[in-house]
């Protein structure tokens, strides 16, 4: 009997959500959707926090949802290859340089959410409707404290100090070409120091580094083991290794004269074929019901709906969403194709197999 209370509860309880957030959603674009069946998301979240809102879609609306895993580099790459023709509806995760980047090309299908009146600012938002931001990242250093004091080396407080010689091969960061993490360092050195300047850094920390993983939380997940000493990446990413993995040895550091952030976004394909079930896809992705999750399933970036529960440990750790510089999104939409040619020619033959692929 206790038994089927328990279920009974839990149904009325997954009634009432799905009745919260239809009430904001247009009825009959929920019946279209439902009407499709299907939908297929690519995404560059990290895969729990992926399958956890694919599942829960299903549940709350009765749709198949098929996904597959890829960093923004690769369905960028994947996306313009297609040229219109997609294999995938939606794209979910992932910071949103590559998506400003199909957007101006035409790859996205622009939609006005109606849940995008939570957003928390306008920044959080394509003007057009291309994409809309679901989460933020706060840019910085992961470092094994442990490693570091055996070799009797300070941590690195700032970007200038990872040019130091005493950190080479100590350092690892994601591939420029695959990695949307990469792509945002690009941008904020550029932004920081200045064209020249800014190329010149990367090439300068080159020398310090010792891998370049396909993926942006790469580095942040061989931190913990020591394979890693320094990572470049998302801090969040290092909250996860810290709470689920437990790793006590992962310090975060939040560069001092400034850093960057990621907003990490969600949009439909142009050329869709379930376009109805990606349409719902995004009011579902900027409601509390799928942004939530990403804190119940290792993901602890800062939420950008006003609507929706921050998750604490991000706070715990005394990260603050608004200690970040400003950011110029229009100016990493225009030019990162070619910022990205620029750093790999500068770079020459240093351009090895340490970039990762795989």
């Amino acid at each position: 009997m206790k038994k089927w209370l328990t279920i009974l509860l839990a149904a009325l309880l997954a009634f009432a959500c799905c009745s919260a957030l239809a009430e904001e959603i247009d009825a009959d674009l929920i019946a279209a959707a439902q009407e499709e069946g299907e939908l297929v998301v690519y995404g560059s979240c990290e895969e729990e926090y992926l399958q956890a809102a694919c599942d829960h879609f299903t549940e709350l609306y009765g749709i198949k949802v098929s996904y597959q895993r890829l960093s923004t580099g690769e369905v960028q790459a994947k996306i313009e290859e297609e040229n219109g023709n997609p294999s995938a509806d939606v794209w979910f995760g992932g910071t949103t340089d590559p998506y400003n980047v199909c957007a101006a090309e035409g790859l996205l299908e622009p939609y006005e959410a109606v849940n995008a009146s939570h957003l928390l600012s306008d920044a959080y938002r394509d003007a057009d409707g291309n994409w809309y931001g679901i989460y933020k990242g706060i840019l910085g250093f992961m470092v094994n404290v442990d490693e570091l004091e055996r070799m009797g080396l300070d941590q690195p407080q700032d970007w200038a100090d990872l040019l130091d010689s005493k950190y080479q091969g100590l350092i690892w960061l994601s591939n420029y070409n695959t990695a949307g993490t990469a792509k945002l360092v690009i941008n904020t050195m550029i932004q920081k120091y200045g064209h020249d300047e800014g190329i010149q850094y990367l090439v300068d920390l080159d020398k310090n580094i010792q891998v370049y993983t396909k993926s942006g939380s790469g580095p942040s997940k061989n931190v913990g083991t020591g394979e890693c000493v320094i990572g470049i990446g998302f801090l969040h990413d290092g909250i996860t290794q810290i709470v689920d993995n437990g790793y006590g040895n992962i310090g975060l550091i939040v560069p001092s004269s400034g850093t960057s952030y990621e907003v990490g976004a969600t949009a439909i394909f142009k050329g869709a074929k379930h376009q109805n079930a990606a349409k719902l896809w995004i009011e579902y992705a900027l409601s509390p019901e799928c942004v939530e999750l990403g804190a119940q399933y290792g993901s602890y970036q800062f939420l950008v709906i006003d609507n929706a529960k921050q998750p604490e440990v991000a706070e715990e750790f005394g990260l603050d969403p608004e200690n970040v510089m400003d950011y110029d999104f229009e100016d990493a939409k225009n030019n990162i194709t070619t910022y990205i040619e620029e750093v790999m020619t500068a770079l020459g033959e240093a351009a090895d197999d340490r970039f990762q692929t795989e």
